[in-house]
């Protein structure tokens, strides 16, 4: 966390978390236990900050959860730079596909740091126990929901850590169950927190009510998505910011619109070998114009290009394009800055999280960006509580009023449209609003309509991702893997 020094503690590894590289992580004999550890209030904050860390790898999450949509190209030097990202791109992915691997053990990397918090949970009391708890149950549903948004059933416990061995008795749980424990965690963890967090970064009663909105909007669970978002939308303290193109800047982080932010630092690098490691923005780097000299950016690797149809679903005057995207052409011909071209060059990069000067960068100045990820924010909650009102058929008027909320902010007439048409214009709304920010493939996913607007997209299987090859190969080959893989 950018305002919070991580703090290393024992964690034991299980068998679905790789460390750097194809190796997994040594497994220490020295287990902690209620003996060694949890003995004190701040044994349960090294383990708390800990339980956030992986966050920084869901860069991986953001920027596949692009590529894999429409809305923008692998891109990169050439068609075999970094290779899982180019399948994913092509859809031709598979199950030996390192990226997925990736995601696959550092999402259970996190489960299990906050599953190590809610097995010795008991240990001893102190003020404030509920609220630490609370977050790393919030935690342990984020990095779930993840898990289960990428792969559908999984192998899964609760309150307690994955022990090695263990993957040949643990079966993967349906999807079903696992969103049942998500939606217990999201809603201990917003009765047990305030709207206000301790310092930047911490999760808010507000982060849980949202993400449990959205989790409840994933399963079209439509009255109980419209119910806690509607709660957020008028008791939070959240509010759209005016001026939308500050909205990304490094200065403007954890604004009045972010209900949920992932913190990043430039303070401390990694390298290739261990991009978890970092406690940058990845993604920023790889996101950057190639061999760029200029003012304002920095370089990069020009992965995740927007295409032309994502750049021509923005309305003529919407004032958020040029913060959403960058138009390196029209930039460089005002600035004289120059760039080479990558593969698959549209002409168009990911402004929102793209390299800025200024930045200390330490270790790399591709893997250590300080761009904060704004995970959740307010606008993503008008927009999800719209469409849960006007797909559940509780109110189409109301759902118009959060809709233009969003439109106002960007300078756009106001929508008066009902039923269909409404949720044509909701769908089209959160693809403008959000580009970038890696939710447009799900959305595709939950609504069905990924396999007509995504080349390549097979119908029946590529709703999820396939389970990493080696995580069934070590379960004895007992898993099944996905339909179609």
């Amino acid at each position: 966390m950018k305002q919070i020094k991580i703090n290393s503690i024992v964690i034991l590894a299980l068998i679905m978390f790789s460390s750097c590289g194809d190796d997994f992580i040594d497994v220490d004999p020295q287990d902690p236990s209620s003996d060694t550890f949890f003995n004190s209030e701040e044994d349960y904050q090294s383990a708390l900050i800990s339980a956030y860390d992986p966050l920084h790898s869901t860069y991986l999450n953001v920027m596949l959860g692009e590529i894999a949509s429409d809305n923008t190209l692998a891109g990169g030097e050439s068609a075999t730079d970094v290779p899982g990202i180019q399948e994913i791109d092509d859809m031709i992915h598979t199950s030996t596909n390192s990226q997925l691997r990736d995601i696959w053990g550092w999402m259970y990397g996190g489960v299990n740091r906050a599953n190590f918090i809610m097995e010795f949970q008991d240990n001893i009391e102190f003020s404030g126990k509920n609220a630490v708890l609370a977050q790393a149950r919030f935690l342990r549903a984020y990095y779930y929901f993840e898990l289960v948004k990428w792969f559908g059933d999984i192998p899964f416990v609760v309150d307690r850590r994955f022990v090695l061995g263990e993957e040949f008795t643990l079966d993967r749980t349906p999807k079903a169950t696992v969103y049942e424990q998500i939606e217990d965690d999201l809603i201990y963890a917003a009765g047990n927190l305030t709207y206000s967090a301790s310092e930047a970064g911490r999760v808010t009663k507000g982060a849980a009510q949202a993400l449990l909105g959205k989790v409840y909007l994933y399963q079209d669970k439509f009255s109980e998505a419209a119910t806690v978002l509607e709660d957020v939308i008028a008791n939070g303290p959240y509010d759209l910011l005016e001026d939308y193109s500050t909205m990304f800047e490094n200065d403007n982080e954890n604004n009045i619109e972010s209900v949920f932010e992932v913190q990043y630092s430039d303070g401390e690098g990694a390298g290739f070998e261990c991009l978890q490691c970092s406690e940058g923005n990845v993604a920023v780097g790889f996101n950057g114009i190639r061999n760029y000299t200029g003012p304002l950016f920095d370089s990069g690797f020009s992965f995740n290009v927007p295409t032309q149809e994502v750049v021509d679903a923005f309305e003529d005057g919407d004032m958020r394009l040029e913060t959403a995207i960058l138009d390196i052409d029209a930039w460089a011909s005002d600035t004289g800055a120059t760039f080479a071209t990558g593969f698959e060059h549209t002409g168009y990069f990911n402004r929102k999280y793209i390299s800025r000067q200024g930045d200390l960068n330490t270790g790399d100045a591709n893997l250590t960006n300080p761009n904060n990820y704004r995970a959740i924010r307010f606008a993503d909650v008008l927009l999800m509580a719209a469409e849960a009102l006007n797909r559940g058929g509780l109110g189409d008027m109301q759902a118009q009023v959060y809709l233009n909320r969003v439109r106002d902010r960007a300078n756009l007439p106001d929508t008066n449209v009902t039923g269909t048409n409404l949720t044509n214009a909701i769908y089209k709304e959160r693809r403008v609003e959000l580009v970038g920010e890696g939710h447009h493939f799900f959305d595709l996913v939950r609504t069905g309509r990924a396999s007509v607007e995504i080349d390549g997209f097979q119908s029946g299987k590529h709703e999820l991702f396939p389970i990493p090859l080696i995580e069934i190969q070590l379960a004895g080959n007992r898993w099944d893997q996905n339909p179609g893989y």
